[in-house]
């Protein structure tokens, strides 16, 4: 079981701000995570439309979507931050 928060507009679309799920073993990546969310239904896929607009951390450190899930605690995903 990994522990899945959802920040700014990714939990409004998705409707909650966190849940544990049992990811499947082909999940190994922040790519292929955004990509099995996407199969879970309508807000998932609303949400995460746009997958490289999509930043995530594991840990609560930043990765790029091609590096590796496996063994994380939590998992935070985000959209695009702006400066300001």
């Amino acid at each position: 079981m990994v522990k899945l928060v959802y920040f700014a507009w990714v939990r409004e679309r998705i409707g909650k701000g966190e849940e544990e799920l049992e990811l499947p073993d082909h999940v190994t990546t922040a790519g292929e995570l955004i990509a099995y969310l996407s199969t879970l239904g309508d807000e998932y896929a609303d949400a995460l439309r746009v997958p490289r607009a999509i930043r995530v951390a594991v840990n609560q450190e930043h990765i790029e979507h091609d590096e590796v899930i496996l063994g994380a605690r939590e998992i935070g995903l985000f959209p695009p931050m702006t400066g300001g």
